[in-house]
């Protein structure tokens, strides 16, 4: 009697379709963040840890179970502020008043070649230098960006230099914040974003640098910061501030990165 070596089922195939959903909606949510990066490390450990036991090496094998173990608190303690805005986010975004909201689940969207309109912005940070306008101006690589633009005003209006020179008006309700500019829409402004934690910056960096610098920390978006006290632009990404950049290197960067 000849036996089949795989019985799969049609709830098996569901299964595996929704593991899958699940997957790549956490990739979606986390690439290009700091939260990737450890996701990452922790696959790297476990399938390296699954590789010794395999092997049957058992004190090493103990050591790295406990480590997995006990890793799994530390980041609940460590993260915990990000668990708690992810959570948030979940709900807002997937569910629609009282019930969940399987459109915008099955929503699957593939990214294209970005859009970002460069004149504009550059046109807009000159202007603010001149003026001495404080502004921040965070430009979306890969990262989602969506979880700090709830904090904000949803916009999605088109990039032009007057609309972010209406919205960082001094006089503008929407002034205090950072702008959040995805492709070619400015996605959301009055947005409220993560503070560095470091400790050595210059007495002189101000909320509006720290918040820039913080963000490029935990994303891989460009951060594009002008300060109010002199006019003089700086640059974060990866966590890094250039200060005080001329015109000429920010067309350039701006050129590289989307242009």
């Amino acid at each position: 009697m000849v036996t089949a070596f795989l019985h799969i089922r049609l709830l098996d195939v569901i299964d595996i379709i929704l593991v899958a959903l699940l997957l790549y909606q956490l990739y979606m949510l986390i690439r290009g963040t700091v939260a990737y990066n450890i996701a990452l490390g922790i696959a790297a450990i476990y399938v390296f840890w699954w590789a010794i036991r395999a092997l049957k090496m058992e004190l090493l094998s103990t050591i790295l179970g406990s480590v997995l173990g006990v890793g799994v608190i530390a980041l609940i303690i460590v993260f915990q502020q990000e668990i708690r805005r992810f959570l948030i986010y979940i709900g807002s975004r997937y569910v629609d008043g009282n019930r969940i909201s399987f459109e915008k689940v099955l929503n699957l969207k593939f990214d294209t070649k970005s859009q970002v309109k460069i004149r504009s912005i550059l046109k807009a940070v000159m202007q603010f230098s001149q003026e001495k306008t404080g502004a921040l101006i965070v430009i979306r690589r890969k990262s989602n960006m969506d979880m700090y633009a709830e904090t904000g005003d949803i916009l999605n209006a088109e990039t032009s230099s007057r609309l972010l020179a209406s919205i960082f008006n001094r006089t503008s309700p929407l002034h205090d914040g950072a702008v959040i500019i995805d492709n070619d829409k400015v996605k959301a402004a009055r947005v409220i974003l993560p503070v560095t934690e470091k400790l050595d910056l210059p007495p002189e960096y101000g909320l509006r640098h720290r918040a820039g610098l913080g963000v490029s920390e935990v994303t891989d978006s460009l951060v594009l910061i002008v300060s109010e006290e002199n006019g003089h632009i700086s640059v974060a990404e990866n966590g890094i501030l250039q200060k005080n950049v001329p015109a000429r290197y920010l067309k350039q960067k701006l050129e590289e990165e989307f242009g």
